[in-house]
């Protein structure tokens, strides 16, 4: 069995430096079956990753079902798992025979409302559980609270710290699409870690300004997820038409692209290797979450995950002005 490098936060938590994320699980874009994702978390496993991330949005909780089925044979105690509150799934007779209207292939016999009170994040926890079929899940997020720091920042960072004494969930955080906020939990808050989506990655180096630095200074973890920017950094080429932040991407953005891909064809790596590498370079990131629909993409993921990226390619990608210096990132 393979072993992957792995980093502790806080004393509370290791995780391993490649993580799997299943938003996939839960029917994203287009549907799948219970043994495609129970396959990739086995292929996951068997190649050392030991962080696997869920949430209730994924597929309406599909997501978690299935994960919480993947993991049966496999032991416990030797897995990091992280899931989310913020939205309570709420039965929807009303549009059961809808489908979900928010990317999932999946009915809309529930839906999601938004709660950050202590009781919202109990509930949302608590069916997490249910569907997990755990006793404890190892990471609790705040999912997406952009529209409601007052309460996810007070209430929600209570309950959450609530639930670390206890000893149901071992560290807290916070995901969100966004950096500034997140930088506010890091420095405001107790938490133990965030999970940034698509705002550090070969495009986007925005985060190195206030997040990262603030991540470092206060010990607390950044898992990067979102590395490829909505899939434009996922092939050797973008096509025309790629999307970039879920629209179709500007022909400026595409431009970019395609100049970074030329730099890493010199150097025989590819974009989404280039992507992977270049965003583990960062101190403050303690893991890189990548989704899998399968067994066959969660086994790229690794062997893209383990390309040695040389040093020179940086310097040029730097010097040419496509990206942030690594050597500033220390």
């Amino acid at each position: 069995m393979a072993s992957l490098e792995t980093s502790t936060v806080r004393n509370r938590v290791t995780l391993s430096k490649l993580g799997l994320g299943c938003a996939q699980f839960g029917n994203l874009f287009r549907e799948t079956s219970d043994e495609a994702c129970t396959d990739a978390v086995l292929q996951s496993w068997s190649a050392g990753i030991r962080y696997i991330d869920v949430a209730p949005h994924y597929g309406l909780g599909l997501g978690e079902r299935r994960l919480g089925q993947a993991i049966k044979s496999l032991p416990r105690e030797e897995i990091v798992i992280s899931t989310k509150v913020g939205r309570v799934l709420v039965a929807s007779p009303e549009t059961a025979d809808q489908q979900d209207d928010q990317g999932f292939v999946v009915p809309a016999d529930v839906k999601r409302v938004f709660d950050y009170s202590r009781d919202g994040i109990m509930r949302s926890f608590e069916d997490s559980l249910k569907r997990l079929d755990l006793d404890y899940v190892d990471i609790l997020y705040l999912h997406d609270p952009d529209e409601h720091w007052e309460s996810a920042s007070t209430t929600g960072v209570q309950a959450l710290i609530e639930l670390r004494d206890q000893g149901v969930v071992k560290a807290i955080g916070a995901g969100m699409n966004q950096h500034e906020m997140l930088t506010r939990f890091v420095k405001e808050t107790d938490i133990d870690l965030v999970m940034l989506a698509g705002r550090f990655t070969l495009l986007e180096q925005e985060a190195l300004k206030e997040l990262l630095p603030a991540a470092i200074d206060r010990n607390v973890g950044v898992v990067n997820v979102g590395v490829y920017n909505s899939g434009l950094l996922s092939k050797a080429r973008p096509s025309q038409g790629s999307n970039y932040n879920y629209v179709p991407a500007p022909e400026d953005i595409l431009l970019r692209v395609n100049q970074i891909a030329d730099v890493c064809e010199r150097f025989d790596v590819t974009l989404p290797e280039a992507a992977i590498a270049y965003v583990q370079l960062h101190p403050a990131v303690c893991s890189v979450v990548l989704g899998a629909r399968n067994g066959e993409q969660a086994k790229e993921n690794v062997v893209r995950f383990a390309k040695v990226v040389p040093e020179e390619l940086w310097v040029e990608l730097s010097s040419k002005g496509l990206i942030a210096d690594p050597k500033l990132f220390a």
